[in-house]
């Protein structure tokens, strides 16, 4: 394991009786990278996260965090990571100083450290303001940035994100967002799980989606994409009455499922080349188009093309 490497884990199973919740995990990653992870609900996300922060036993397999081996030396390991979980690990009968004081001397800082992080958190997390004032008080958002200061206190190197802006707003989220940014950009190293594809989209530089507890891909998001290799044709006619028309036209030319929403038409395009056929044949039956775009593949079409098919097939 090399000094880049933050994270390796390699062939990570854990089993309950005989029913595998994670098999044979393989996975590195480096210094300084934001890692998602994505999957369907119980598709063994939080038991690879749960096994990486010393949380349950692997039943077999390897997982090495900063070069520590983390069986081995799970003390070591559990000095070098925070983590924020889904719901915020905060005492409701305390404010949001008095949260970051009790943690900070739980955490072993003396009186005086503690309040100088307690000032530096509350400043970097913009709660100054609200510093002093009951939790109930509070917003979603609120909650959610001391969770994650308090998870700081100790400027650890490795921050485990489990779904971080889940419940939030979107303006909320966007500010989360930018956090996480910040923390990369002063050195840390960040996993994340989330079901906002677009959030893994947006922040990692490396995702992994887990399906029945197995790495059914893996690599950066423009990587995934392209592995897909679809993409979705829009079309907007100008007048409304001729959308039906334009809708059996292109699910002809195309062979592929078309739908109409009002005025568009959107259908999956295997072949760019296909378009120019689209075009011509709409002119010729005097159909009008007042807007075209081609979507290249999201996140969404990885997750659906990689887990749906096996989902749908073990359901049966």
């Amino acid at each position: 394991m090399n000094s880049e490497t933050a994270v390796q884990v390699v062939n990570l199973t854990k089993k309950f009786g005989e029913h595998a919740a994670v098999n044979e995990v393989s996975f590195t990653i480096k210094r300084g990278e934001i890692f998602a992870l994505l999957g369907p609900n119980g598709a063994g996300k939080t038991t690879i996260i749960k096994m990486l922060t010393t949380l349950l036993k692997p039943t077999s397999g390897t997982v090495r965090l900063c070069g520590y081996d983390v069986q081995k030396e799970p003390d070591r390991v559990r000095a070098l990571f925070g983590l924020t979980g889904q719901t915020a690990a905060v005492d409701e009968a305390l404010s949001a100083r008095e949260n970051l004081l009790f943690f900070a001397r739980l955490l072993g800082l003396s009186t005086q450290a503690a309040r100088t992080r307690t000032v530096e958190l509350l400043q970097e997390f913009s709660l100054e303001a609200v510093a002093d004032q009951p939790l109930e008080t509070y917003s979603g958002g609120m909650r959610r940035r001391l969770d994650l200061a308090i998870s700081l206190i100790t400027r650890p190197a490795i921050i485990f994100l489990d779904e971080p802006t889940t419940g939030l707003d979107p303006r909320t989220r966007q500010q989360m967002w930018e956090t996480i940014r910040k923390l990369v950009a002063a050195g840390a190293t960040i996993i994340l799980t989330t079901q906002y594809l677009e959030e893994a989209d947006a922040l990692a530089q490396q995702v992994a989606i887990i399906d029945h507890g197995k790495l059914v891909s893996l690599g950066t998001p423009a990587a995934l994409k392209r592995k897909v290799n679809k993409r979705k044709l829009l079309l907007t006619v100008a007048n409304p009455t001729q959308a039906n028309a334009a809708r059996r036209l292109v699910k002809a030319v195309l062979k592929e499922p078309v739908q109409r929403t009002g005025k568009q038409i959107m259908a999956s395009l295997s072949d760019v080349n296909d378009v120019a056929t689209v075009l011509n044949q709409l002119k010729n039956e005097g159909i009008i188009i007042a807007n075209l775009e081609i979507k290249q593949a999201s996140l969404d079409d990885v997750f659906f093309a990689m887990t749906a098919g096996k989902t749908s097939k073990e359901g049966k």
